[in-house]
């Protein structure tokens, strides 16, 4: 089983979703990719879960599940979710952080929407390129 993970800017301007959908099909038919892991803030997580919802509806044999940062998060009833084990121990303003790092150390593929490297997705993308991940970065392509 092939799992991949995402990381993006909360903010996106461009309509990526063709782009992400033709990326994903890509990753589930080439590549074996059959679990995904997303976050649960911003523009760019919520495209993944609308672009994830649809798929599974094609592929029923892929999941995917909400990797939260905070215990408090809302999700939409009957979406699968995950608290990784030992966050509820780190302060609130490094969760996300730490979050994203168990993402990336549970995943073969990442797909990025990055294109400033400050901020968290940048360090994301960046710790991601030192654990040898699979990067596919939709800010560096054309929809």
């Amino acid at each position: 089983m092939a799992i991949c993970t995402f990381f993006g800017h909360r903010r996106i301007v461009e309509k990526i979703e063709p782009l992400l959908y033709e990326t994903l099909v890509h990753l589930i038919n080439d590549n074996g990719v059959n679990r995904f892991l997303v976050g649960n803030e911003g523009n760019f997580d919520n495209t993944v879960k609308r672009v994830l919802t649809r798929l599974k509806s094609e592929c029923p044999h892929i999941n995917y599940c909400v990797v939260l940062a905070y215990l408090s998060s809302k999700l939409q009833p009957g979406t699968e979710s995950v608290y990784p084990e030992g966050l509820e121990e780190i302060p609130l303003r490094f969760a996300i952080v730490k979050r994203n790092q168990w993402m990336i150390d549970h995943a073969e593929y990442v797909v990025a929407y990055v294109s400033y490297t400050h901020g968290g997705s940048g360090k994301a993308l960046e710790f991601a390129q030192r654990k040898n991940k699979t990067i596919i970065n939709l800010a560096n392509k054309k929809p």
